[in-house]
């Protein structure tokens, strides 16, 4: 991959967190474990470079307490390309709304080029998450640290 390459997808992803209350993105490579039988990644691999940009962000903005508290109520994901064993991907996933105890997310995944393929937006989607207290069986006020980190 060249540096015009890098600095194309650099550039999608900037302009893509620029719209959010806070982001982060991730740069991982389709493993063979990723595929399957048609070739190309499996859909599940999509969700869990989304998972891993999500938790990086929490952990660089120090709220850990995220993890254990955040369950998805609501997951869409549009597919608009492929993605092939030992190409390179970006993932980003922005905040774009926090309710009382709700969080709106929006994410972004890109294919590099890759043998003769060009880059590719190769999903985006939406999810949402909703506070539930560790040991709750119903939703709460987001912890004041989470809504500061946000705030900046």
């Amino acid at each position: 991959m060249d540096r015009d390459s890098d600095a194309s997808i650099d550039a999608l992803v900037s302009g893509f967190l620029a719209g959010g209350l806070a982001g982060n993105s991730l740069q991982r490579t389709i493993e063979w474990v990723d595929t399957d039988a048609a070739g190309h990644q499996h859909n599940s691999v999509i969700l869990r470079f989304v998972e891993a940009a999500e938790a990086k962000l929490f952990r660089e903005l120090g709220q850990n307490s995220y993890f254990g508290i955040a369950p998805r109520v609501r997951h869409e994901t549009d597919y608009r390309a492929k993605l092939y064993f030992g190409q390179p991907v970006t993932t980003a996933v922005k905040i774009e709304h926090i309710g009382t105890s709700s969080m709106d997310f929006a994410f972004r995944v890109w294919g590099h080029p890759h043998e003769g393929r060009g880059a590719v937006l190769a999903a985006e989607g939406r999810f949402v998450t909703v506070c539930v207290p560790l040991g709750g069986e119903s939703s709460a006020p987001w912890p004041e640290g989470i809504r500061a980190a946000l705030r900046g």
